[in-house]
């Protein structure tokens, strides 16, 4: 006869077995978040791995990487299957485990502030409250009618932004004296190519990350930089070189609050793709040959 406390025990089994999306956790012993906060990943060194592949990865797509300055919560976009559109996920560090659930409504790309007070969700965001994040607000006036895919924003406050249109745009917006300035666009101060997209602003604005459709690239879109000048202007637009891009469609590169690691998706084609990390220090490398030659 099954004791009590095994069918307890199976019991307990089923109702795991059966939990949705809407909640999924690992153990502390699967990720010593103390030792390693990335979801207890082991770091990265200079060849670009997959990121958490045993916690985010699906068959589906796992696209974009924005962490909360604590590093304690990791938000990203997965699409295919069930998630019929783009749903924004959270995986998030609470009472000594790592808790994944689906961020609703659905609205924009994300990232969040250097400051972490703001996620920010294409022409929409949502502030910091004592209980979490707001509801989603507009961003008023002119973004608003802005088909604006991804924004990321620097600690001066200012905005890089792209477009959904068919040939791309990349605007940025300065904050002067606490008020937002008239969009500028970038594409006659850098040699861009024929797409692009998906900007990524360094917090102190000393480069600019986005992905493009340019000649002598690696296959379908790559990711590159610009590094800004002593006299402000932005440098050549730089290729990351083909440890990152390859044959397939690389895009959303940014880097973690701290600076150390530079993310980036792999698409495979169709709703299928992945996010990878690497040490930052490949953007360094790069500053110092722009910088130098």
């Amino acid at each position: 006869m099954i004791s009590i406390m095994t069918r307890v025990s199976i019991s307990i089994i089923l109702l795991l077995s059966i939990l949705t999306i809407g909640s999924k956790s690992y153990s502390q012993d699967k990720l010593p978040v103390l030792e390693s906060p990335y979801l207890g990943q082991k770091l990265p060194s200079l060849t670009p791995e997959l990121f958490a592949p045993d916690i985010i990865r699906t068959e589906h797509r796992e696209a974009e990487a924005a962490f909360t300055p604590d590093l304690k919560e990791f938000y990203f976009r997965r699409r295919g299957g069930r998630y019929e559109n783009n749903t924004l996920v959270v995986v998030q560090y609470k009472d000594n485990r790592w808790t994944e659930s689906v961020v609703p409504p659905r609205a924009g790309e994300p990232f969040i502030s250097p400051d972490g007070k703001i996620l920010y969700l294409g022409n929409k965001y949502r502030e910091r409250t004592n209980s979490g994040w707001s509801e989603v607000k507009s961003l008023g006036a002119p973004f608003k009618d802005i088909p604006i895919m991804r924004l990321t924003v620097s600690s001066k406050g200012t905005y890089y932004f792209d477009e959904a249109t068919e040939i791309g745009n990349i605007r940025y917006s300065r904050l002067i004296d606490g008020k937002r300035e008239k969009p500028r666009t970038l594409n006659k101060d850098i040699d861009m190519g024929k797409w692009k997209a998906h900007p990524f602003i360094a917090p102190d604005e000393s480069y600019l990350i986005w992905d493009d459709e340019k000649e002598g690239g690696y296959g379908d879109n790559d990711l590159y930089i610009s590094f800004r000048q002593i006299d402000g202007s932005w440098g050549a637009a730089i290729n990351l070189g083909d440890k990152i891009n390859t044959e397939f469609a690389e895009a959303y590169g940014s880097v973690s609050p701290d600076g150390k690691y530079f993310f980036f998706h792999r698409s495979f084609g169709g709703d299928t793709g992945d996010i990878f990390w690497v040490d930052a220090q490949i953007i360094e490398k790069l500053r110092y040959k722009s910088h130098n030659e």
